[in-house]
């Protein structure tokens, strides 16, 4: 491991440390370091996220993605990333969570191409449907939503992946979350908000699709 590599996982884990959250393990804080290279290599000349940086992506895509791997229900099989873009959170969802077989949407071809490329180069048993999301109808443990276009309408389309005793997971701010929770419809019930690290008023809000409802609008 040269010496660059390690000081990239080193001001990872220090980034964590601040937040308030655990360090990465060496292989963990590894293959993000791989995720990071990559992501900026391909960031330089197809538009992938708009944090272009390399202190911007860990200290806000990275950390704020790994803090809702770890926030995350026990007992999630399997779960979408409604609107990949880059691949955050599945992701690091995937890396902090091997036990959850993940799913990632992204219908623009160019960042499609990138989570294929990224999934190779991290050895990840994971799924990418290079498609429109709405697209697919068998139902997930866990369908979680972060920064997609027309958030709203995304929210509504995502509830009605989620299967009965699953999760939707919103990665949103206070502000807009009571939009959020009523787009996905009569049929969740909401836990106590989680804060996610990395910028002011971000959250994650955890719904579990309750037993009797038609999630959705």
């Amino acid at each position: 491991m040269s010496e660059g590599s390690n000081a990239v996982q080193l001001r990872l884990n220090a980034v964590l440390a601040g937040a308030g959250l655990e360090p990465l393990a060496s292989e963990q804080a590894h293959r993000f370091e791989a995720y990071l290279l990559l992501l900026l290599r391909w960031n330089a000349r197809v538009n992938l996220t708009a944090i272009r940086d390399e202190e911007g992506i860990l200290s806000r895509h990275f950390v704020e993605s790994i803090a809702c791997a770890r926030a995350l229900p026990v007992g999630i099989a399997t779960l979408l990333d409604f609107g990949s873009g880059a691949g955050f959170p599945g992701i690091p969802i995937a890396l902090c969570r091997p036990e959850i077989a993940v799913t990632l949407a992204e219908s623009q071809g160019k960042k499609a191409a990138f989570l294929h490329e990224a999934v190779r180069v991290l050895e990840l048993l994971v799924s990418v449907h290079a498609q429109r999301a709405e697209l697919l109808t068998a139902p997930f443990d866990c369908v979680a939503l972060r920064a997609v276009d027309r958030m709203q309408w995304a929210v509504a389309t995502a509830s009605r992946l989620v299967r009965t005793g699953g999760w939707l997971a919103l990665m949103t701010t206070s502000s807009e979350q009571d939009a959020l929770k009523q787009a996905a419809g009569a049929g969740f019930s909401w836990s106590q908000a989680v804060p996610l690290p990395g910028a002011a008023d971000r959250l994650l809000a955890l719904g579990v699709h309750d037993s009797g409802f038609t999630s959705g609008c």
